[in-house]
């Protein structure tokens, strides 16, 4: 996602820190490249410019000492890039929620409509989805298949197409629910029927939030996407979809913040986990290799909900854990994705090279281990302890499982990591993520003493 901008932004930072003297030519150079890797990152030209006079201006600034030309201009650099970015602003839930997601065909919707209520209700809100959406061939089916593949409350009906009856109809069950999410019809451009629709529709659901769903490879057009869509209807937020999939996604974010529409959220994969909150200072970091501990905090808990975190905070002051409770955790982390979207946001890791069939591994591995497990005995899975004092317990459990003694022995270093993670702190709250030395302490246990295996 926007490698290169992010690339290209280090690369001049650097350049600048390293400088002896800014002088016109390297000024000029650095310039160059970030015009270069800003427009094809799709961000507005006028933009670009400004940005460049700026740092061009505060570079020949002779009120500013050279000590500190440096220092001024690489915050210069990064405030400007936080201004196109726009302001952070996260989506507040109020007691009852009911949230209208508007779009043109194709922005992904229906999919970001199921990425939404699963977020909240791994949250621990109690949510709903009702599809409005009657023109698109399959609109409802899709959100019911969702809904059921992840769990979630889905309210259809395959037959109606009047958007006002549907709504009527469920209307006594969404009461029962703190956040509504309304999937509504698209069109190929906002003609004058969508605009009377979604009018007569927002009237109807008096939505507290209306937010616009547009793919990030559609560019500087979000500008006036936005704007139609704030003329219309008064939008509220928008998400963006497809920034896994697209080097220009400048063009939407800074179109955005052109608007004053504030995003919420991104999208950055197919999966119902690949969502999350859009803060302009995290991404920057991102962009910078400076990895996003916060967004990857906030990712976990995406796949691991309110009870399931309680339970381990449990296991955490207790100690203890078994041999089952370490493959529930690697196949909650197997959720987050592919490990390429999961580097991005930790420190150091950012240019770190990952297999390609690694997530297959992980697969195959998780399923060994279920096997493993199903040949120990119940003593055995509580207290893994006993398999290495009593090794012809691992010869069994192999030869009943079908697999290696080596396989065996790899389930049980994954249950010591997770036991030495535990062992950290007991003030490590799973809820509320690790703290900066926490995290520094885990990234030297596990990065520098042991050798990383896959």
């Amino acid at each position: 996602m926007l490698e290169k901008l992010g690339g290209a932004i280090k690369k001049a930072t650097d350049k600048i820190a390293n400088a002896i003297f800014l002088d016109k030519n390297l000024v000029q150079s650095i310039v160059k490249d970030l015009q270069r890797a800003l427009i094809e990152a799709d961000v507005n030209i006028m933009l670009v410019k400004e940005i460049s006079d700026k740092i061009k201006q505060a570079a020949i600034d002779e009120r500013i000492k050279e000590i500190d030309k440096k220092e001024h201009v690489i915050k210069l650099l990064h405030e400007e890039l936080l201004r196109i970015l726009g302001e952070h602003k996260n989506l507040e839930l109020q007691k009852q929620n009911r949230i209208m997601l508007l779009g043109l065909y194709g922005a992904g919707k229906t999919t970001t409509i199921s990425k939404l209520a699963n977020y909240y209700q791994k949250r621990g809100k109690k949510v709903a989805t009702i599809s409005l959406d009657v023109h698109r061939p399959g609109a409802p089916e899709q959100l019911q298949q969702l809904a059921e593949q992840n769990g979630l409350t889905a309210f259809v009906n395959l037959t109606e197409k009047n958007p006002e009856k549907i709504l009527k109809e469920f209307e006594k069950d969404l009461k029962k629910y703190e956040v509504v999410l309304i999937d509504t019809a698209g069109r190929h451009n906002l003609d004058k029927d969508l605009v009377k629709e979604i009018k007569t529709l927002n009237k109807k659901i008096k939505p507290t939030e209306r937010i616009l769903v547009m793919p990030a490879d559609i560019g500087q057009t979000a500008k006036t996407q936005a704007k139609e869509f704030q003329d219309a209807v008064d939008i509220t937020g928008v998400i963006i979809t497809r920034m896994d999939s697209t080097a220009k996604a400048g063009g939407a974010l800074t179109a955005c913040a052109e608007t004053k529409a504030p995003v919420y959220f991104i999208g950055n994969g197919e999966k119902v986990n690949d969502i999350e909150e859009f803060n302009p200072e995290t991404f920057l970091s991102r962009l910078l290799g400076m990895g996003d501990l916060s967004s990857l905090m906030e990712k976990i808990k995406s796949v691991i909900d309110e009870k399931g975190q309680a339970k381990m905070q449990k296991q955490l002051e207790a100690g203890k854990i078994s041999l089952t409770d370490v493959i529930e955790q690697v196949k909650s982390m197997s959720q987050l994705g592919g490990f390429d979207k999961l580097k991005g946001m930790i420190p150091g890791m950012n240019n770190a090279k990952i297999p390609d069939n690694l997530m297959q591994n992980q697969q195959d591995k998780i399923a060994k281990w279920e096997h493993i497990i199903k040949s120990m005995t119940q003593e055995e899975r509580d207290n893994p302890e006993i398999l290495k004092k009593e090794t012809k317990r691992i010869s069994r459990i192999a030869e009943g499982s079908g697999v290696n003694n080596s396989d065996i022995r790899a389930l049980l270093k994954q249950y010591d990591m997770l036991n030495d993670m535990m062992k950290m702190g007991p003030d490590m709250d799973m809820s509320q993520g690790m703290d900066e030395k926490q995290m520094k302490k885990l990234m030297k246990k596990f990065g520098k003493t042991k050798k990383m295996r896959f």
